[in-house]
Order: structure tokens, then C-alpha cells, then sequence
């Protein structure tokens, strides 16, 4: 049982601890300044927050003492000569069958850190990062220095080696909504899964271009996208371009993956060799961000339904999660403790987690709702945070 929830929020950092039945906020970390992404090490207890300064740009921070006192970390830079080919937000006139020009290319830079990721407890140093731009990156001193991974950089599926000169191949990794607010429109790596039985085996998820996994540590990477869709595209069934919101696995039964997709919710029980669609609309379950897995129960899950993409709400003013015990077959709506009307809420990709039969999700508008009974039923344990981008158990 988990006795701290670390909330990532638009105006810091809120840790709430349980004190009895109740769950009581401490005062408001790194205020004022958006928190992208809040996450607590297993292995070592270390709270790490990844914030988004307007004026300074990224940067990370950590505690080593539960919270109470904290400290700026090693900033995460791209290496001199990391380089992409610029992807441009497509307009209501884009013609993807048109001729491709000459590439644009740009020097690499860090707009945003979207997810910290921790390795499995025989790797104490390996901690990982996800950004937008979408690069992974790598340290195996606890965060005190940071190392881009080159093979997934300069992966043939988005114009090869681009330290050695210009591009190879086409580039297939599409912008991402997400980058907009920085003036760009790029792919970014918000989900990164480690196999709990074996440290070099690693999936990362990208918007926009899919599933990608490597056996070797890193050295090499293959898209694992087949049985995912792309409704908006006219090869659905394409290899790239893919739009994971968020990917989780089973830690008990690694070989179940689960996404909430931009077309739908996507299982697979192979180790995402294959996906299949679950979505089951009637139900909810069809679009959203957010998606949770049991610890041992690769079948069950939960998800956060959303209207839909241009009418980013709960659905029909009532907030609901679903939840599926037998991968995906069927789906319950459950919503007992949560408001029904006059609901606008969203919940974003990181913003709900679950530990043993405990889950808790936080929302656009500053709801915190917890539930200690597998989503049977829900408790407001506040109403006025700041707007949430993340929830995760400590």
C-alpha cells in the first residue's frame, strides 16, 4: 500500500500523504512553475520532477528526503551536431501525396522533458528521459550526467545519421500536438517501459510515430506497431505515424501492453509483436490519454474516456473510468463518487496510476479523485489543485 500520491501540476509540485483514511496535501513545491512530469524512484526513494520554466526552459529537480528539501539536477542537452529534419503542422490544404522537397533541418534542442522513466533495482544509476523532440536519453550515475541515445536518434525511420550529413532516408516520425506551445511541431517520447525481467529489453512510445523496442540495451530499435490503426490516415495500416497517447505494461505479465491511442485502446499479449483494438465506444472506451495496468493482471485495466478529440470533455458532462478484467473483451463504466453533470474535465497521458487495488487521477480543471477499491467507486480528495499533467504513486 502506497503512502504518498506526487502530483505533477500547472503551478508545481503537490505531494499528498496518507494520514490515516485521509489524504492531505503539503504545500505547493516549485510554485508557480509548470511541472511536467513527477515521479518517485523505487529504488532509492528520490522524488524527480521535471519542470518547464517559461523564461528558462527545461530543467529537472529532485528530492532525496521525501520531499522536503530539494535540488536542481544536471540539465539534459543534446550533444553538439544532433540534428532533425523538421516536421511542419499540417494545414486544412496539406496534400500528403505531394512531391517531398528538400528537408529542413534543425539543431537539436530541448523544448520539453516529457516522462523520467527509473530502471529495474540491479541497474541503481539507470535512470531514462524522454523529450520533445523525441530522443531518449540515458544516465547511469543517478542524473548526474545524461546521454542521448543515437541509435533510436538516428533510426533509419526518421532520415538516419544526421551527425554525418544529410538524410538517408525519409523521415517518418510526424509532429506531435504536444510541441506546439513551443513553436515547433515535433515528435516527443512521453512513454518509456523496461522489462522488469530483463534491463536491456525496453519499448518507448512516441507521438507522432508509434511503439518502438529494443532487446540489446539500446543499440538497436524496430518499430512495433503492427495491428494499430490511423484513422486519419490514408494507409491506416502504415508502419509509422502512429499516435500512442500513453503505453504501460503488466509488471507481473511484462508481455501485456496496453496504449490509449489517438484512433482507439489497443492491447497485446505478445510483447506488442502484434496490437489488437479494444475500444468498445458504448462503453467509453474509445478515445482518451491515460491508461493504467494491474501489477499482475495483464487483462485488466483501467482508462479515463474523453469525448473526443475536438471536444476534449468528459463525455456527455459525467466523468467516468472504464475498466476491462478480460483484455479488452468488455469494458465497465464506472462512475459512482464522480460529478455526472456540468463535467469538463480531461485527463492527460501521466495523470492517472494505480498501486495494488488504489488508483488516483487528477484532471484539466484541478480534480484529484482517488478510489481504494479497483474503481468501484471514487472520492474527491480535492477540487482546487492546479490543472494536472501527472499522478503517480510513491
Amino acid at each position: 500500500m502506497s503512502d504518498l500520491i506526487v502530483l505533477g501540476t500547472r503551478k508545481g509540485t503537490v505531494i499528498l500523504d496518507r494520514v490515516g483514511q485521509d489524504w492531505r496535501p503539503r504545500p505547493i513545491m516549485h510554485a508557480g512553475n509548470p511541472v511536467c512530469f513527477a515521479a518517485r524512484d523505487p529504488r532509492d526513494g528520490t522524488i524527480w520532477v521535471s519542470l518547464d520554466h517559461g523564461h528558462w526552459g527545461p530543467k529537472l529537480s529532485r528530492s532525496r528526503d521525501g520531499g522536503r528539501h530539494w535540488e536542481d539536477a544536471p540539465s539534459i542537452k543534446f550533444p553538439e551536431g544532433a540534428r532533425y529534419i523538421v516536421k511542419v503542422l499540417p494545414t486544412p490544404d496539406f496534400d500528403p501525396d505531394a512531391p517531398a522537397g528538400r528537408p529542413e533541418y534543425a539543431d537539436a534542442t530541448v523544448f520539453k522533458i516529457w516522462n523520467i522513466a527509473f530502471g529495474n533495482p540491479e541497474q541503481q544509476g539507470r535512470l531514462y528521459a524522454g523529450t520533445i523532440p523525441g530522443g531518449l536519453f540515458v544516465s547511469d550515475d543517478g542524473g548526474e550526467s545524461w546521454e542521448l541515445n543515437r541509435p533510436l536518434w538516428n533510426h533509419e525511420s526518421r532520415g538516419g545519421d544526421l551527425f554525418a550529413g544529410d538524410a538517408t532516408s525519409e523521415n517518418r516520425w510526424h509532429g506531435t500536438p504536444a510541441s506546439i506551445d513551443y513553436g515547433v511541431f515535433e515528435p516527443g517520447i512521453h512513454s518509456i517501459v523496461v522489462d522488469p525481467r530483463d534491463s536491456d529489453h525496453v519499448y518507448v512510445g512516441v507521438s507522432t510515430a508509434g511503439v518502438l523496442e529494443t532487446r540489446d540495451g539500446g543499440l538497436s530499435w524496430a518499430s512495433r506497431n503492427r495491428g494499430m490503426r490511423m484513422d486519419y490516415s490514408p494507409d491506416p495500416e502504415a508502419e509509422w505515424g502512429h499516435d500512442p497517447h500513453f503505453v504501460a505494461a503488466c509488471r507481473g505479465a511484462p508481455d501485456h501492453l496496453w496504449q490509449q491511442n489517438h484512433c482507439g485502446v489497443f492491447h497485446s499479449d505478445d510483447g506488442a509483436q502484434t496490437w489488437r483494438g479494444v475500444s468498445v465506444p458504448e462503453a467509453g472506451a474509445r478515445f482518451g490519454f491515460p491508461v493504467a495496468v494491474d501489477a499482475n493482471d495483464g487483462h485488466t485495466a483501467w482508462v479515463v474516456p474523453a469525448k473526443g478529440d475536438f471536444e476534449r470533455m468528459a463525455i456527455d458532462g459525467g466523468l467516468a473510468v472504464a475498466r476491462t478484467t478480460d483484455g479488452g473483451r468488455s469494458w465497465q463504466s464506472l462512475r459512482e463518487g464522480l460529478p455526472q453533470e456540468n463535467t469538463y474535465d480531461i485527463v492527460l497521458r501521466h495523470a492517472l496510476d494505480v498501486a495494488d487495488t488504489t488508483l488516483c487521477f487528477g484532471t484539466s480543471t484541478g480534480n484529484v479523485y482517488l478510489s481504494e477499491d479497483r474503481g468501484e467507486s471514487w472520492r474527491c480528495l480535492g477540487n482546487n489543485f492546479p490543472p494536472v499533467y501527472s499522478v503517480r504513486f510513491g
